[in-house]
């Protein structure tokens, strides 16, 4: 497998790829019921799913991607993007790019203090940006949303359930309905954020009778709500929230510790120093410290600050503390002491922050439950619902789980996860691939089994070629789709992109039908190994990296004559050998930020070729 398989963007060029909806020869599978989609229509994040043959799944775009960012571009000549490519587009044009308009669905002006571009009064007395009103801007992003799906089932979308935070008050919710209603859809429910979180995460639990706690932190909502469910029904004992408390206000905290002057800047230069905040605050959630970088921020100058865990925490515990409270007047309101829960489930992409996890569950005397996506709870959530109201689901029964993670072996000898452990059956996904060599003529797909990063400690299931014609490196497509059925046997299908030929291999019982104690035996080994792991995984990703990286460096330096500065080629030059020095000492982190130095001190450098190439292609056709 070393010189077979390299992971690739996720495509749904067939058969569900990563939750994609597609038939078996790339036609819509057929919807049970009446067509009704699930939408979380977030402040940073959107997504969308529908329910097939029974399931319910989220819906992805073009590039594989199942969540969609809020945001909305619009251009100077009345053209609209939204999602990832208006996202794009703030570095360039920020204040043309609206971000979190769900902040200001259903206020008066006056009400909101700050936000991403300027707002102004509303002849109504509400707000309007860019001259468009929220439910204007919100409706971009359902448009989005309902394209996307359409694209994948293939039939047209005309009705939605669309989740709200629970604090939403009735103006909020109006104006949310009213926003569907702009995007051309018919919104048959408006369901409440933790409502549908506690959905989600009650699939699993249908005939039990339980008390659940759902801490929902998003971008820019939060809400605590209390619910009791019994025999698949569920009643909302108690909710409590703040509709102004989120991951934006961490991000504007401190972008603000990080540049002393960020109130006195324009538009443009906040927008870059929140976007870096942003990524510095989710960095923190895995390292103790990281570089708050801003190059030329406001035109001229540039920002390089050390941030740790603690700085952010700092940040963070008023913000904390807001959504505490919010927890004990929803629990005093339900009439029930914290140790009377059978969970307290997180929600929302806020709550991988290791300190919100530490408070909720000081607060709440138990560790809280992480079984559910994020970022993806909500969503599903709002699908299950549509569900339910459409026809598609009339039971829901648990079959089994996946006890260990299934994936295949990647260049490298890495671990691929495809299936993670504990998924409920019957369950499909898959991942593209490509060639790692050129001249290749075949891929083997070894099928693993287990919880650690390196191939080798993992199970091996069973392995198969994969034929298909010899192409450069990179340029061949290899679908790969695990397929587990209600009766726990793993059926692995790969397809030749190019010609559509299938290899199709079928693993009785070994997906589910493990031993307990080997299970609990892989998975202690996988914590234990957990560190020495991961470095090594990291390390051997920054080589595969390094490998390619310094043969196209050597190669563009004896094509760019003229083409760059003498500062910038000895840049170049002491980036590519920081990472051969770091090859030769073998350690990870060194290797991966040498790598990353060498990718940014070429970036003007590659696009000095490209024009140059397309220049002289110009000049040929002339």
């Amino acid at each position: 497998m070393e010189e077979n398989l390299r992971s690739g963007e996720i495509q749904g060029i067939f058969d569900n790829l990563r939750d994609c909806v597609s038939g078996p020869a790339g036609k819509a599978v057929g919807v049970t019921g009446e067509l009704i989609l699930g939408i979380d229509l977030g402040t940073t994040h959107s997504a969308v799913g529908a329910v097939e043959s029974g399931f319910p799944i989220l819906l992805a775009d073009e590039e594989g991607r199942r969540i969609m960012p809020s945001a909305v571009w619009f251009g100077a000549d009345g053209s609209v993007e939204a999602g990832r490519k208006a996202l794009r587009r703030r570095s360039v044009e920020p204040g043309r790019v609206v971000t979190s308009v769900k902040r200001l669905m259903g206020r008066r002006h006056g009400e909101e203090r700050e936000f991403c571009v300027p707002m102004e009064r509303a002849a109504d007395g509400g707000v309007t940006v860019l001259g468009r009103s929220p439910e204007e801007v919100s409706a971009e992003i359902l448009k989005e949303l309902k394209r996307i799906a359409e694209m994948r089932l293939e039939r047209p979308a005309g009705k939605a359930v669309i989740t709200v935070p629970a604090y939403f008050n009735d103006a909020q919710r109006a104006a949310t309905k009213r926003a569907g209603e702009l995007a051309g859809l018919e919104v048959v429910r408006i369901l409440s954020e933790p409502t549908a979180a506690a959905l989600a995460y009650g699939l699993d639990k249908l005939g039990d009778r339980s008390r659940v706690a759902v801490y929902d932190l998003g971008g820019g909502t939060f809400d605590l709500s209390v619910l009791e469910m019994q025999d698949g029904v569920f009643q909302v004992l108690a909710t409590r929230g703040d509709t102004r408390l989120g991951g934006d206000d961490l991000d504007a905290a401190l972008a603000r510790h990080c540049a002393a002057d960020f109130d006195t800047l324009d538009d443009a230069a906040k927008i870059r120093l929140t976007a870096e905040a942003e990524r510095v605050k989710c960095a923190l959630s895995e390292r103790e410290s990281e570089t708050f970088r801003a190059p030329f921020y406001d035109g001229s100058r540039s920002l390089e600050v050390e941030v740790s865990r603690g700085d952010l925490e700092a940040l963070a515990k008023p913000l904390i503390a807001r959504s505490l409270t919010c927890c004990r007047q929803a629990l005093s309101d339900a009439g029930i002491a914290a140790a009377e829960l059978d969970a307290v489930v997180l929600v929302g992409g806020s709550t991988r922050i290791p300190a919100v996890r530490a408070a909720v569950a000081e607060l709440f005397g138990r560790e809280p439950d992480l079984s559910q996506h994020p970022d993806e709870a909500v969503a599903l959530g709002a699908t299950i619902q549509a569900g339910v109201l459409g026809g598609s689901l009339r039971k829901m029964v648990l079959l089994d789980v996946t006890p260990l993670s299934l994936g295949v072996e990647t260049f490298g000898g890495l671990m691929n996860v495809i299936i993670p452990r504990n998924t409920t059956i019957p369950c499909k996904a898959g991942e593209m691939f490509t060639n790692a060599a050129s001249g290749q003529a075949s891929m083997r797909v070894r099928v693993l089994q287990g919880e650690r990063e390196m191939a080798r400690d993992n199970w091996e299931l069973g392995n198969f070629e994969v034929p298909f014609e010899p192409m450069p490196k990179g340029q061949a497509r290899v679908g790969v789709q695990f397929r587990i059925d209600e009766n726990g046997i793993l059926e692995v299908l790969a397809r030749d992109v190019k010609t559509g030929r299938d290899t199709v291999v079928e693993i009785r019982n070994a997906a589910v039908d493990v031993d307990d104690a080997a299970v609990e035996k892989m998975v202690g080994e996988s914590v234990e190994y957990a560190f020495d792991d991961m470095a090594e995984r990291i390390f051997t990703e920054a080589k595969l990296k390094a490998e390619e990286l310094l043969p196209a460096v050597d190669q563009a330096l004896a094509m760019a004559a003229g083409l760059v500065s003498e500062d910038e080629r000895r840049e170049i030059g002491d980036a590519a050998e920081a990472v051969r020095e770091a090859l030769a000492a073998g350690l990870p982190n060194p290797l991966k930020a040498a790598v990353q130095r060498l990718d940014k001190a070429t970036e003007t450098l590659a696009a000095a070729l490209v024009e140059r190439a397309m220049e002289e292609a110009l000049e040929r056709r002339g």
